[in-house]
């Protein structure tokens, strides 16, 4: 019974209300952290992802290998996933030239074709089910492109599209309240729901981050990148350790 008990859990959250706060924070960390070690350490966005990219790959060897769900080394490779995302997105968009259009394209095909490939490999991309190192492998490369798209896709609505950062949090956040409606008052599919609001939290918090710490002149808050990132990573660590958190668990 306890091996079955334990085939039935899966290695990531159950999905709660705290887990879409942790979620938004996660982003926005990810945003504030991100542009504090490429911008405001002057160490540019290649530098930036190299470093990153290692703190990624190094939280997902060890929240792969580990035998049960940790919250703590969830969120840490969460965190991760949204650092290297914002550093890996801002320099194609910007250091390579392919623009926010070109970068957001590029980057909801690779994320398409990762959730095309998972579901046809292994029958399900629910994430329910992650509790195998083959699935959690497609979960972390699926999230990590994710976060990838949100960064380009929030540039894209506040700069190109010329709304700004605080009507980019509107549209975003609008769009979030759809997708909750959606959840409870239509039967469409919850592992959509689910992935359409994990893939929406980035771009809201890409723009919210930019908001926080883009100069005055610029429409942001010019609040320091290292103080809204320890602030925002205080909240995250509150919401950890303040509220339970327990494993999603597979439907019968």
């Amino acid at each position: 019974m306890e091996i079955e008990k334990q085939e039935m859990l899966s290695k990531v959250p159950e999905v709660t209300l705290v887990f879409w706060i942790i979620k938004i924070l996660a982003t926005t960390l990810g945003e504030t952290g991100g542009d504090a070690v490429s911008m405001s350490m002057n160490l540019g966005y290649l530098v930036g992802t190299a470093i990153f990219a290692v703190l990624f790959i190094g939280a997902v060897i060890v929240q792969i290998s580990a035998k049960k769900f940790h919250p703590v080394l969830y969120w840490i490779t969460i965190i991760a996933t949204t650092t290297v995302g914002t550093t890996m997105a801002d320099f194609a968009d910007r250091s390579l030239g392919i623009g926010y259009a070109g970068g957001t394209t590029l980057l909801f095909t690779l994320l398409m074709a990762s959730l095309f490939v998972w579901y046809r490999t292994l029958g399900s991309v629910a994430v329910a089910t992650v509790s195998a190192p083959k699935a959690e492998m497609f979960y972390w490369v699926t999230i990590m492109f994710s976060q990838t798209l949100g960064t380009a896709l929030g540039d894209w609505t506040a700069d190109t599209a010329g709304i700004g950062y605080g009507g980019g949090a509107i549209v975003f956040g609008t769009l979030l309240a759809v997708v909750a409606a959606a959840y409870f008052w239509t039967r469409i599919s919850r592992t959509v729901l689910f992935w359409a609001a994990f893939i929406l939290t980035r771009p809201l918090g890409a723009v919210v981050g930019d908001l926080l710490d883009k100069p005055i002149s610029q429409g942001g808050l010019a609040l320091s990148r290292y103080s809204a990132s320890a602030a925002l990573l205080v909240l995250i660590v509150a919401c950890i350790f303040i509220f339970p958190h327990r494993p999603a668990t597979r439907a019968h």
